[in-house]
């Protein structure tokens, strides 16, 4: 089965054209084609939207299909609110629920949506599915997702914590619980995606229980040009005292605040080499963004009565050795001892690089959202198929 992966971003949309087994699992040469648009709808820019964008991904894939047939596309979606709970198999009223969801992501809801009618105006016949980054955490308790804020706030707007990377921390908890050698629902540990965007999932019994971004992508870790964690106080005291509009404020805190705020740098590889040439700087950076990354490990580790397993994964968790070690030398109070020559060997498998008496494991295991998207959009296919014909009715 051929599956495209669509991820449409405020002004990006990426692309891959992957070819899965008929048990759903990765063919010997799963991805057939792929591809990055960016700059849509940027003033000065030739692509004017993401339909636009479509256009020339569907030139493109014309180019390597050589007459097969895409059989259904999946579409990471960032809010699905509490309406999705799980990936849906798309028809008009998904769209329209998704498009009713813009407020609780305008710069992402919109594009998704937009790709969601292009296709199926393209290829009106072809399977869509749609995957939401919020629907691993619809598990958290009332607990973890509430905010300290009137009622009416949460039921008239929709104000509460909603938690993003789901469909990568749902991938690297099935992987790690493997690694360990335990079933899924007996796993409990903290999973750490630390890309550009990062964040911290506490999982108890295989499910998300707690994670560190809230309402919208901004809240928890230190990021590569978003703030994490701020004191919203301040940004009513920029706004009644020095003039801050609240487009502005929110750019800076998105965009230009976080590893490009505190050093110019949005890199973690430019940031550590700043840091390791003596650029003070870059230096207070690290010691901020590891130093707030220990503190929501700390947390959940309470949070989860005690984790099996510290789990680092994506584009900074899995291949920055350097960093791994400054946030884990800050974890010895909790028992947990590391081999520096596994932690610094490059591997592409899924890996422990504790030592045998750490009192807890920590493991580095790749993510591939993409995979977990095709896989997804198989099995929802699959299955809707099936009940079609009248299996399992």
């Amino acid at each position: 089965m051929l599956i495209l992966v669509i991820n449409s971003g405020s002004s990006s949309l990426k692309y891959q054209l992957r070819e899965l087994n008929d048990d759903g699992t990765d063919a010997a040469e799963p991805i057939q084609a792929s591809g990055l648009i960016e700059r849509i709808g940027v003033p000065g820019a030739e692509i004017a939207n993401h339909t636009e964008a479509l256009d020339i991904v569907a030139k493109e894939l014309d180019e390597v299909l050589n007459g097969r047939t895409i059989d259904a596309t999946g579409h990471r979606v960032v809010h699905g609110g509490e309406r999705f709970k799980a990936p849906a198999l798309v028809d008009a009223e998904v769209i329209r629920a998704i498009d009713r969801l813009a407020p609780l992501a305008p710069l992402h809801n919109p594009p998704a949506t937009e790709g969601l009618r292009a296709l199926s105006t393209k290829w009106p016949e072809m399977p869509q599915v749609v995957i939401f980054d919020t629907s691993f955490h619809q598990t958290m308790p009332p607990q973890a997702w509430r905010y300290a804020v009137p009622n009416s706030w949460y039921t008239d707007y929709g104000i509460r914590r909603y938690g993003f990377h789901g469909t990568s921390h749902d991938l690297v908890t099935g992987k790690t619980a493997e690694l360990l050698g335990v079933p899924r629902k007996d796993f409990t540990g903290i999973i750490l995606h630390l890309g550009n965007g990062a964040s911290a999932t506490a999982i108890k019994h295989g499910r998300s229980v707690d994670t560190s971004m809230g309402y919208t992508p901004l809240a928890g870790l230190v990021m590569g040009t978003r703030s994490g964690d701020v004191d919203p106080s301040i940004i009513s005291h920029l706004g009644t005292s020095h003039g801050f509009t609240a487009q502005a404020i929110d750019r800076v805190l998105n965009h230009e605040s976080g590893l490009l705020g505190m050093t110019g740098h949005a890199d973690m590889r430019q940031v550590l080499e700043s840091a390791e040439a003596g650029q003070r700087e870059a230096q207070v950076a690290l010691e901020v963004t590891t130093y707030r990354l220990a503190k929501y490990i700390g947390g959940y580790h309470v949070a989860i009565d005690g984790a099996q397993a510290i789990t680092f994964t994506a584009g900074i968790g899995e291949n920055s050795a350097p960093f791994r070690a400054r946030v884990l030398d800050r974890l010895g109070v909790l028992g947990i001892k590391y081999d520096p020559a596994l932690n610094e060997s490059p591997s592409d498998d899924s890996r422990l690089i504790s030592t045998t008496d750490s009192a807890i494991a920590v493991a580095v295991v790749p993510t591939d959202e993409e995979m977990a998207i095709a896989q997804e959009t198989f099995h929802m296919v699959n299955n809707a198929n099936a009940w079609g014909r009248g299996v399992g009715v």
